[in-house]
């Protein structure tokens, strides 16, 4: 990195910060820390909701994933307006009515204390796994692509975050969110047409396309039934629907977000807005990925994205195998190439599939050689693509605006995340069951012992993380595990009404048990996961609840 890249990336981090800390200093009421004031506006609250769910996972994870597999992720968040719409016509009236703090409140006055402390535990538990990885995620491809240390990258995030969100509370969450979404924006835009000035001359944006689609990256829609497809249009519209209802309408790092909006119709406007963009938002960072496939059909590319696994292997006593496999990738490249540059027939496009399948084939290989080398070294280069491509080739400057997208994405998602696992802990836990009677002032200054407690957490799970197959996937796949379940006890509250609190307790209990044995067993995609948790617990408790008066009757 150069001067410039180290400027750019460290005002941008540090102007956040203290703007702010700056704009939101001198809160002293609950509702002024814990719900920012009730002041915000729809618009603020679509961008705080989006930043939110739009970690540094997202900006690191997504484009590896399209180059490596396509455009067929995006299916992923077809449940997303959908959901949007439901939380708008359900949740956000209720939780308005009942002017909660958290979304567990809710559940103690339809249920029992005992069910809505179930429920804020389970949350806390998968938030706060989830925030650790949202700090691990950058700090580890980071730390490999730059030789930065882990656990300083570690601690200097987290640090960065505690300082605004304790300070500043929910609203500070907001404020900056703002911030980090344009400068996410301002990156990726500028990113894009950078890509599209590196290609040769004669390929045009159309040829690109035309190019990723004879590779198989331009596939979007997979209507298949094949439960061993974990992106179809199903799992995206059934599981994906399921989890985004789960996610932004049970979820407190969300539900937060929209708890602040000035009025009912600021947060419907606000989840609407983000219901609209979420979806181009994802497809775009896709097509960001694809178009780094396509510029490195014309520019020599690693066997391995990941630099130390490469470093291990070169190291070792496989160097010579792994050199001659380097030798073939770079035959192929050359040969696909010359097809590139003439116009893709028939039989062109079989010659590509062909080059495309050896390809993978001598990258196996060589994932095989790194793992012999060095089994402690991750052959999954998936989350390095993107970063390798910033680092090597992008002009001074853009370098540092990229990283401090990568860091404020990590920022923002952590932010929310610390500031709901906080008020979720203080009014669900600490004021429902340990001190009721206290000024709003010491529970504001509870709340930010615990934002600071929930940082130092974070960073904890984050210095002792493994990187998982895909960082994007891993976050999805702790929320499903979870969410489906909670979606079914907030549903079984808003609709089912004959069901009461002890058959929801115990119907959780035995379903959250049942969908972490179904996981762990992979007898389904992550993705059905969200749905099968909803209808077990649902069915479970009506069933508990028609025994047990069935039983009193008798």
């Amino acid at each position: 990195m150069q001067s410039l890249d180290w400027l750019v990336l460290s005002f941008t981090l540090l102007f956040i910060v203290v703007y702010g800390a700056w704009k939101t200093k001198g809160q002293k009421s609950v509702q002024e820390y814990i719900k920012g004031g009730n002041d915000t506006k729809w618009w603020t609250i679509g961008l705080s909701v989006m930043a939110t769910q739009a970690s540094a996972i997202t900006f690191l994870s997504t484009p590896g994933q399209a180059f490596n597999s396509g455009m067929g992720f995006v299916q992923f968040y077809f449940g997303l307006p959908v959901a949007m719409v439901i939380i708008c016509l359900v949740f956000i009236p209720i939780y308005h009515k009942l002017k909660v703090y958290t979304a567990y409140e809710y559940l103690e006055g339809r249920f029992d204390k005992k069910t809505r402390i179930l429920t804020a535990i389970l949350f806390l538990i998968q938030r706060g796994l989830a925030a650790g990885i949202t700090i691990f995620a950058p700090a580890i491809i980071l730390s490999a692509v730059l030789g930065w240390d882990l656990i300083i990258l570690n601690i200097i995030i987290g640090f960065l975050v505690i300082v605004y969100t304790v300070s500043g509370g929910t609203k500070a969450v907001s404020v900056t969110q703002k911030q980090q979404m344009a400068v996410i924006f301002a990156g990726m835009f500028i990113t894009f047409y950078i890509i599209l000035q590196y290609l040769p001359k004669e390929i045009t944006f159309s040829k690109a396309i035309a190019i990723a689609g004879a590779s198989g990256k331009m596939q979007i829609l997979d209507f298949s039934w094949d439960l061993n497809n974990r992106y179809t249009v199903w799992t995206g519209i059934l599981g994906g629907t399921f989890l985004m209802l789960s996610y932004f309408g049970t979820d407190q790092s969300q539900v937060q977000r929209y708890l602040s909006g000035k009025s009912l119709k600021e947060s419907q406007l606000g989840l609407i807005f983000n219901g609209i963009l979420k979806v181009p938002m994802q497809f775009f960072i896709l097509l960001v990925g694809v178009m780094v496939f396509v510029f490195y059909q014309f520019n020599s590319s690693p066997l391995n994205f990941n630099p130390k696994a490469e470093e291990a292997v070169i190291k070792s006593e496989y160097a010579k195998q792994y050199k001659e496999l380097q030798r073939n990738h770079k035959s192929i490249e050359e040969e696909k190439k010359v097809l590139f540059f003439n116009k893709l027939t028939k039989e062109s496009k079989k010659q590509l599939i062909f080059l495309n399948k050896k390809d993978l084939e001598l990258k196996e290989q060589a994932k095989s050689l790194i793992k012999k080398s060095n089994t402690k070294v991750e052959t999954n280069d998936k989350d390095y693509v993107f970063i390798s491509f910033i680092l090597d080739y992008l002009p001074k400057g853009l370098v540092g605006l990229l990283l401090a997208v990568i860091l404020s994405a990590a920022m923002s998602s952590t932010a929310s995340e610390l500031n709901a696992l906080a008020s979720t802990t203080t009014i669900d836990l600490y004021k429902r069951n340990v001190s009721q009677e206290h000024s709003d002032k010491h529970y504001v200054k509870v709340s930010k012992w615990f934002t600071f407690m929930w940082g130092i957490i974070a960073i904890s799970v984050a210095c002792v993380a493994n990187l998982f197959d895909n960082l994007i996937q891993l976050v999805n796949i702790i929320g499903s595990i979870f969410y489906g379940n909670v979606l079914g006890i907030f549903l079984l509250a808003f609709f089912i009404k004959f069901v009461r609190g002890p058959a929801v307790f115990l119907a959780a209990i035995i379903t959250q048990v049942l969908i972490i044995v179904i996981w762990y067993l992979e007898i389904l995609p992550y993705l059905w996961l969200n749905l099968l948790g909803c209808v077990i617990v649902m069915i479970l408790a009506s069933l508990i609840e028609l025994i047990s008066e069935k039983n009193k009757r008798s």
